[in-house]
């Protein structure tokens, strides 16, 4: 969910602009009380948050439960006359500065962007198992919640990866089709090249498939051979009951 904080009328006055005019889609927040506590559980839930007001507030609001730039979720403020956006929290890893350029293209307002220029860029690789013949509706859910866990798009994910005997698995293929993503399999051998990195082992599943887990090896298998440098989970194997999601992360050094 996307809040749109203000505390003055003039303020208001641009919220409601925002969505009138379907610049953002999200949910116009005046003066919620008690303020730090209703903003602070907002935030801790995991909503994005863009506040219509001075910065040193958001700050001083936000101070207590902040935890990291691969948690919290993106905040913007903006002035009163939107003029300039400007993106305060999770500006590279949640998205914040590509969402204030956005905003700030759509208002022709200044996106003021102080974060450091990122040398060092991540590829997200999506990895996912499933059962035979799993119903695209549960693949598609379970990815997006996935994506939502790491504060993430799907216009931000490489690729989606799988294990060699999915290569014929006509849902993954068809989830892969819809979202316009590469899908890459990947035999036994190769997956266990990334064995040390996983998060769990199932013995069940490397009696079955080879492997101690599909949706983290593949990921993170996917990942190093996009870019040949050491990956990460940045989301642990996630499950419903017919399909499994992890996602993965490596880092390409760009001039």
């Amino acid at each position: 969910m996307i809040r749109i904080i203000a505390l003055t009328e003039p303020g208001l006055m641009l919220a409601n602009k925002l969505v009138d005019e379907k610049l953002v889609d999200g949910y116009v927040w005046f003066k919620p009380q008690p303020f730090k506590q209703q903003v602070q559980d907002a935030f801790l839930k995991g909503d994005k948050l863009i506040f219509i007001c001075a910065t040193g507030i958001v700050v001083r609001t936000l101070a207590a439960v902040l935890q990291n730039k691969f948690q919290d979720p993106p905040v913007l403020v903006m002035d009163e006359q939107g003029q300039f956006v400007i993106p305060l929290l999770s500006g590279h890893e949640g998205g914040a500065n590509n969402w204030a350029k956005e905003l700030s293209g759509k208002l022709s307002a200044y996106c003021v962007i102080t974060t450091a220029k990122s040398y060092v860029q991540p590829v997200y690789t999506i990895g996912m198992g499933c059962e035979r013949n799993c119903p695209l509706e549960h693949l598609e859910t379970l990815l997006l919640d996935c994506l939502s866990k790491a504060n993430l798009t799907i216009d931000q994910i490489d690729s989606i990866h799988s294990i060699s005997i999915k290569a014929d698995e006509v849902n993954l293929i068809r989830l892969s089709e819809k979202f316009q993503k590469t899908f890459i399999t990947w035999d036994t051998f190769s997956l266990r090249e990334v064995e040390h990195l996983l998060s769990s082992r199932s013995d069940y599943v490397f009696s079955v498939v080879g492997v101690y887990g599909v949706a983290e090896s593949a990921a993170l298998y996917g990942a190093q051979q996009r870019l040949g440098t050491t990956p990460e989970l940045i989301v642990k194997k996630q499950k419903n009951s017919k399909a499994t999601c992890a996602i993965a992360r490596s880092f390409s050094a760009t001039r």
